[in-house]
């Protein structure tokens, strides 16, 4: 193709700037838009179910503290990595997470399977003052979280956002947090989170891991 096609956009900055805009645009669209496809595409395997109303608290008191900076919730398939934390995560396994919370750094270690690894006397050790347990952690204390008692009715609502969502609760779900949260404090929650994780949202067909990288919990 000759040269003087292409003139008048070489000439003509805005006229470039403007091309330049669009094709970064259809490019990014081709990037994007089958992620978002293959997000929506995702469904709950057999057992994961959404978080209950206590667990659904914990998890926002995990994000509001910003646990997840330190703390990722992603195994990858590497030897090292199963052999420690035990089978790799799958995308299953996240699908009730608004956002997710894979992560990528660890300050700490993977929280993706810590569900019953320690006692729940441990956990709340821990959170209170971290040294009392790991001597060298550098982990900052929670200690007021046990003196902030939960909000039922935040919790109530944020169950029926997510229901709009596609979360599947039912209005005996919502109904039974008064229940359930009575009394409960965002120490409580925060336990009954941690203890979940990889035991209550873990599909009833775990994944298989492959030959040569670690055996399964």
């Amino acid at each position: 193709m000759a040269y003087k096609h292409f003139e008048v956009i070489e000439k003509h900055a805005g006229l470039l700037g403007v091309l330049i805009a669009i094709m970064v645009s259809i490019g990014g669209l081709a990037e994007i838009t089958p992620l978002f496809v293959q997000a929506h595409s995702v469904k709950a395997p057999p057992g994961v179910k959404p978080y209950d109303a206590l667990r659904l608290a914990g998890r926002d008191v995990y994000v509001r503290e910003g646990c997840y900076l330190c703390h990722s919730q992603m195994i990858r398939a590497l030897r090292a990595e199963t052999q420690r934390y035990g089978h790799f995560s799958t995308a299953e396994e996240s699908v009730y997470d608004r956002p997710f919370q894979w992560g990528s750094k660890r300050t700490g270690p993977d929280l993706a399977r810590v569900g019953g690894k320690y006692s729940d006397h441990w956990q709340r050790l821990h959170l209170e003052n971290p040294r009392q347990v790991e001597p060298e952690s550098n982990m900052p204390a929670y200690p007021w979280l046990d003196d902030n008692k939960l909000d039922i009715a935040d919790v109530q609502a944020r169950m029926r956002t997510l229901r709009r969502l596609g979360d599947p609760y039912t209005d005996d779900d919502i109904a039974q947090a008064n229940e359930s949260l009575a009394g409960k404090t965002e120490m409580d929650a925060l336990i009954a989170y941690l203890q979940g994780l990889g035991i209550k949202n873990e599909p009833t067909s775990t994944v298989p891991v492959p030959a040569g990288h670690g055996d399964q919990p």
